[in-house]
């Protein structure tokens, strides 16, 4: 029997409204010393645009030109760039390792970078800043510390970073899996993606699944000795990388796992995740409702999956609870019927309405 039609990709594909444009601008700019971290920036669209900053997920999932096609390529001057230790940026992980590509890698050292950018390029006034979800998270964080450079915010896939939001993509049920993998002992991803959670888990001894993170994260910080560890600790990285890349989609394609099956992108985006988790995400708890007062006068515009199970919909649910109660409706709140990923058709579409529909600021 034949089934291949009934599943769909609910991608993007060719339903973008702006063409790709060509990149205008590229290069590297020299953010800290001893390691000496270079990031790497883009420019894209209208030199002379309203600047819009673009954050992007992981942490360590770094950019792709085709980020640049949820903006008027007419209107907005588009900055991509790749955080620290990913990517294009060096030091990188894979190549360097984590011990170097990890050192001076925070939250507070990412916000520097945003300000050290925007001074390279020339940025003075306020701009539109744009993350889906940990670039919303850092958003946020960026927004907090330097409220006047933001005249917008944009948000997909919001991403708090609290530790039950944590827990429901990495744990769930994984203490009792091996008793019976299908209880619904927890709430967690799992329930979803059931094959996807197997793969996760067997990377682990039964021990091990008591807290998953920190034993991917031992497994990470692990200096191999052995063509044996060095195997596992690369097989868990892609494991890793492909548990996130797989249940962003509300249709997972498992056929064309894309950049998280790759070995150097998710040696990054793994040990760079696990590195940040580790730390709470550098992040002060309850960081972003102690300072709502100052998100609030900002227009915060949020785009969020109904069936996203990376970040669930109660992420962006307290964030605009919170809004609220500081007496600041979201300029918009858009749930879609999609999954977690920006490339998902509706979040696409959303995002680009969102951003074509902003009241235009002064460049």
């Amino acid at each position: 029997m034949d089934f291949s039609r009934l599943q769909a990709s609910s991608k993007i594909g060719d339903d973008w409204v702006y063409p790709q444009p060509p990149c205008l601008n590229f290069g590297w700019l020299e953010v800290d010393l001893d390691p000496a971290h270079r990031i790497y920036w883009e420019e894209y669209g209208n030199p002379a645009g309203e600047p819009v900053m673009f954050l992007h997920g992981g942490p360590g999932g770094a950019c792709a030109p085709a980020m640049a096609r949820f903006f008027d390529p007419k209107r907005y001057r588009v900055i991509l760039f790749d955080q620290r230790g990913c990517g294009k940026s060096e030091p990188n992980v894979a190549s360097a390792g984590p011990a170097v590509a990890l050192a001076k890698n925070t939250t507070a050292d990412l916000i520097g970078d945003i300000e050290k950018l925007r001074d390279h390029l020339a940025i003075t006034g306020a701009m539109h800043v744009f993350g889906g979800s940990w670039g919303s998270t850092l958003a946020m964080a960026y927004a907090i510390a330097h409220p006047a450079h933001c005249a917008s915010l944009i948000l997909r896939g919001i991403f708090l970073g609290a530790a039950e939001d944590l827990d429901y993509l990495y744990q769930g049920n994984a203490a009792t899996w091996e008793v019976d993998r299908y209880a619904l002992t927890a709430p967690g991803a799992y329930i979803k993606y059931p094959e996807e959670w197997a793969a996760l888990l067997t990377v682990l001894t039964p021990g091990e699944r008591g807290d998953v993170m920190a034993s991917y994260k031992a497994i990470f910080d692990m200096v191999p000795t052995t063509a044996a560890e060095t195997e596992r600790q690369l097989a868990a990285a892609v494991t890793w990388s492909l548990w996130e890349g797989v249940i962003s989609n509300m249709i997972p394609e498992t056929a064309d796992t894309g950049k998280f099956g790759e070995a150097d992108f998710a040696l990054c985006f793994a040990q760079i995740e696990a590195h940040y988790f580790a730390n709470q995400l550098f992040i002060p708890a309850g960081h972003f409702f102690e300072h709502i007062a100052t998100l609030a006068t900002i227009p915060v515009h949020i785009v969020h999956g109904r069936f996203d199970e990376v970040c669930p919909l109660t992420q962006a649910s307290r964030l605009v609870a919170a809004l609220r109660a500081a007496g600041s409706e979201p300029a918009a709140y858009v749930v879609t019927n999609a999954g977690h990923s920006a490339m998902e058709r509706e979040n696409a579409l959303a995002l680009t309405a969102v951003m074509d529909g902003l009241a235009a600021t002064a460049t």
